[in-house]
C-alpha cells in the first residue's frame, strides 16, 4: 500500500515538477547508459498516446513490458494535471522551484548533457498554458531541444526510492513491534474505565484574536488565543503553537480548542514571513520565494515575544495566574522546526551543507526547505527559551538543518509525531534517526500509520485539486488522526506542563495500543527504552549511508 501511494506521489510531483519560448521543439528523446545511447521520437509517443499505434523505435521499449504496463504508460502521457499556469510559472521561478529543476535537470538534459532543468521549466510553463494542459506528453513536445535521459542517475533515484519504500516499510513493522513489546511491560491499565481524553476537556473555550507589532524586528503579526473560561484557583499552565510552511494558526483551530479544554491558555501566532498570505502574495506577483529566508530566525523569535506578551499582559488580563516559566511548546512541520529551535536545537551549517550537496538529496523533500538555510549568515544561532519546559513536533523538518549535533542539546520532554505515508519529511529521513539522537531521558515518538503530513480537509482547493488530478489516495479520516494526536498531546502536556500524574498511564504503548484496536490504520508509540534497537535497526539497514 505504501508503495503505490508513493509512487502515485512521486509521479504526480514529477508532472507538477517538469516545468523562454523554444526556439523548436523536441523531435527525439535519448537515453544514455555509459557509453550507450537509445532514441526515441516524440512523434512516436504521440501517436501511441492518441491511437494506440506503436510504432517500431517505440516498440523496441514497450515489447519488453506487459500489455497492462502498456496502458497505464499509455495512460500516463496524457494524465492532466489540473494547475493554474501562472501559479506554475511563478512558483518554478522561486528559489525551491529552481531547486527542483536543478537537481531534476541533472537526469533531464539538454540533448549532450547539460543540465535541463531551465529547458524544463520553459516546457512546463508553456505545456501548462496550451489547452491540451500540463501532461507529459505536452511537456515533452513543448521541450525546446532534443531531450536526453541520464540513465544512470535515474536508475540511480529508483533505487533510492526503493531502499526509502523498504525503510519505511520495515520502520513501521517494527514500531509495532516495540509498541507491542513495551506494552507487555507497562502497568495494566483498563482504559475503558478512564477519561476519554481524545474527547474535549471540560471547560469551555473562549477565542480572541491579538494584532501585536514587535518593534525591534518592525515585525507584526496577529495571535489566536484561546482562553479555557471558569478555571479554578491556582495557576494556568500555557502552552504556544508554531503552524507549517504556507499554513495559517486557524488551520489547527480543532486541536488547539481541545488542549484550551483541559485548562490551558493556548496563544498561536501567525508567521507572517511563511504563511498562508506570503504564498498568496507569492502567486500574485508580491515575493519572488515561497517564504521569507528570515524566517529560520523569526519564528523562533516570534514565540519568545509572544510568551513576553502574555507576561505583560498576565496582571492586567489574567490576574498573574499564567504560569509563564512552564511553558509548554508545539509545531507542525516548519513549526517544528521552530519548537525544537526553541528547545535547544541549534543549526549546524557543516552537516546541513554535506546533506544538501548529496546527490539525490532532493528525494527528501524537506531538505527544499531546509537548504534554503545555507543561504543565512555563518553564525551561531541560539533560540533556546528556558521558560518552555516541554515541546511536541508534529511531521518536524529537523535532520538535516540540526543534525545530531544540533538535536542532541535538547535536555527537555520531547514527543515527535510522525505520518508513515509523509512525503514532505519522511519518518525513515526525517525522525527515525533523530529520535536516536535525542538525549533527554524523556523522549517519545507516535508514529501515525497512513498519515500524510498534511490534514486534507484545510488544503487550499487548487492545490487538493492538483493533488486529486494526478494520485488517488487512500489515507486514514482526519477524525482518526485527530483522535491519535489529541490523546497523545493531551496525556504529554498534562503530565510534563500540568504536572498531572493521574495522565500519565495514557502516556505508554498500551494506550496506542488501546486506541488503535479494530483500527486499519494505527498509532505505534515508543518510548527512550526503545531507542538502542531502533539505532541498531537504523545500522542494519544503512540508512546513514543513503544518498539523500
Amino acid at each position: 500500500m505504501f508503495k503505490s501511494k508513493l509512487s502515485l506521489f512521486f509521479l504526480g510531483f514529477f508532472l507538477t515538477c517538469l516545468t523562454s519560448i523554444p526556439v523548436k521543439a523536441a523531435e527525439k528523446l535519448f537515453l544514455s547508459y555509459g557509453s550507450l545511447m537509445f532514441s526515441l521520437r516524440v512523434d512516436s509517443l504521440e501517436t501511441f498516446a492518441k491511437t494506440g499505434t506503436i510504432n517500431e523505435d517505440l516498440g523496441f521499449y514497450l515489447n519488453l513490458v506487459s500489455p497492462e504496463q502498456q496502458a497505464e504508460f499509455r495512460t500516463a502521457l496524457t494524465k492532466k494535471v489540473e494547475v493554474d499556469p501562472v501559479l506554475v510559472s511563478r512558483f518554478f521561478n522561486s528559489k525551491m522551484g529552481e531547486s527542483i529543476l536543478t537537481r531534476t535537470g541533472k537526469g533531464v538534459t539538454i540533448e549532450g548533457g547539460v543540465n535541463g532543468g531551465y529547458a524544463l521549466r520553459g516546457a512546463i510553463v508553456q505545456a501548462a498554458f496550451d489547452p491540451e494542459g500540463l501532461t507529459l506528453l505536452n511537456v515533452l513536445k513543448k521541450y525546446p531541444t532534443n531531450l536526453q535521459l541520464q540513465g544512470e542517475l535515474i536508475q540511480g533515484v529508483s533505487e533510492e526510492l526503493e531502499q526509502l519504500i523498504l525503510a519505511t516499510k520495515t520502520l513501521v513493522t517494527k514500531l509495532e513491534e516495540w509498541t507491542a513489546e513495551e506494552a507487555t511491560t507497562d502497568k495494566p491499565v483498563d482504559y475503558a474505565t478512564l477519561k476519554d481524553i481524545r474527547k474535549p476537556g471540560n471547560y469551555e473555550v473562549k477565542k480572541i484574536v491579538w494584532n501585536l507589532t514587535d518593534k525591534s524586528r518592525n515585525r507584526s503579526f496577529y495571535v489566536d488565543v484561546y482562553i479555557p473560561q471558569n478555571l479554578p484557583e491556582g495557576k494556568t499552565p500555557v502552552l504556544v503553537f508554531s503552524h507549517g510552511l504556507s499554513s495559517r494558526p486557524e488551520d489547527y483551530s480543532e486541536g488547539l480548542k481541545h488542549l484550551a479544554s483541559y485548562g490551558y491558555l493556548v496563544a498561536a501566532p501567525q508567521h507572517p514571513g511563511s504563511d498562508t498570505i506570503y504564498l498568496q502574495e507569492m502567486f500574485e506577483g508580491y515575493h519572488r520565494d515561497i517564504f521569507d529566508l528570515n524566517d529560520f530566525i523569526n519564528r523562533p523569535k516570534d514565540i519568545s515575544f509572544v510568551i513576553d506578551e502574555l507576561q505583560r499582559r498576565n496582571n492586567s488580563e489574567f490576574q498573574g495566574k499564567l504560569d509563564l516559566e512552564n511553558v509548554g511548546m508545539a509545531g507542525h512541520s516548519f513549526g517544528g522546526y521552530t519548537a525544537l529551535a526553541i528547545s535547544g536545537a541549534t543549526i549546524d551549517f557543516e552537516n546541513l551543507d554535506k546533506n544538501c550537496n548529496r546527490l539525490y538529496s532532493g528525494i527528501n523533500i524537506s531538505n527544499l526547505l531546509e537548504c534554503r538555510a545555507l543561504e543565512l549568515p555563518r553564525q551561531e544561532y541560539n533560540f533556546r527559551d528556558n521558560r518552555v519546559k516541554a515541546v511536541l513536533a508534529a511531521n518536524p523538518v529537523n535532520r538535516s538543518i540540526f543534525g545530531q549535533k544540533g538535536l542532541s542539546k535538547i535536555a527537555i520532554p520531547i514527543v515527535l509525531l510522525s505520518g508513515s505515508d509523509d512525503p514532505a519529511t519522511p519518518p525513515a529521513l526525517n525522525q527515525a534517526s533523530s529520535f536516536t539522537w535525542l538525549t533527554t531521558p524523556n523522549k517519545y515518538w507516535g508514529l501515525i500509520e497512513g498519515q500524510a503530513h498534511v490534514n486534507f480537509t484545510k488544503l487550499d482547493g487548487q492545490i487538493k485539486q492538483t493533488i486529486d488530478s494526478v494520485a488517488q489516495l487512500s489515507l486514514p479520516s482526519q477524525n482518526l488522526i485527530s483522535s491519535y494526536v489529541n490523546g497523545i498531546s493531551t496525556a504529554f502536556f498534562e503530565v510534563y506542563i500540568g504536572k498531572n500524574e493521574t495522565f500519565r498511564p495514557y502516556l505508554q504503548s498500551s494506550y496506542a495500543q488501546y486506541l488503535s484496536q479494530d483500527e486499519t490504520f494505527k498509532l505505534d508509540f515508543i518510548t527512550g527504552n526503545s531507542s538502542n534497537k531502533l539505532e541498531a535497526e537504523i545500522e542494519q539497514y544503512k540508512i546513514e549511508e543513503f544518498q539523500f
